[in-house]
């Protein structure tokens, strides 16, 4: 991560732009501040948005727009999809607590084509007893692939929960398998 992300205290009433980015996995919406990326939303988040209950608050006071960093996030995502990225470097603007900080930041650690478990995730943390509460902080996760929390599998192995749809994370865990040898950065 390049940006330190605040605690949920520290957020700021910045402008927000959001822009569509069409991926091999749906229509995604990128936001950002000038600061950072905020959130990279699923086509779910859409309709609960419609629905008036957004994953993300910031879906909802975000303009149709772009700015440096949306531009950069749909870049490295078309880089990433491309086959030829493994790891991000859009600064972030992130707002959460500190273990969600916690739990987001460390996500960036998870090798590029590999996956670890919850309580893998809790125990690199320093909270082997806290698996349920690092899944709950992945589960609200706003930038998702960015910081890869669908590298992050049940105990047993088996894809569990996630924004975009369990079909995606297989996909996605599948697109970094094919192509983890080609990958460079």
């Amino acid at each position: 991560m390049n940006a330190k992300p605040k605690s949920a205290s520290e957020a700021t009433d910045e402008p927000l732009v959001a822009t569509t980015f069409d991926s091999p996995v749906g229509e995604l919406t990128i936001i950002a501040s000038d600061r950072g990326l905020r959130a990279v939303l699923w086509p779910a988040d859409q309709e609960k948005e419609r629905q008036g209950t957004p994953r993300v608050k910031e879906m909802s006071v975000a303009t149709e727009g772009e700015n440096d960093i949306t531009r950069l996030a749909a870049l490295q995502l078309e880089e990433y999809f491309s086959g030829v990225r493994r790891e991000f470097s859009i600064p972030l603007d992130l707002a959460g607590t500190e273990l969600q900080l916690q739990t987001w930041a460390s996500l960036a650690s998870i090798p590029y084509g590999e996956t670890t478990t919850y309580g893998g995730q809790a125990a690199a943390l320093g909270r082997p007893n806290s698996f349920r509460a690092v899944a709950n902080a992945n589960g609200k996760n706003p930038v998702s692939i960015v910081l890869p929390c669908h590298r992050v599998v049940g105990a047993d192995g088996s894809l569990t929960g996630f924004a975009g749809g369990i079909p995606t994370k297989s996909w996605l865990l599948a697109h970094e398998e094919r192509n983890s040898e080609r990958a460079v950065r």
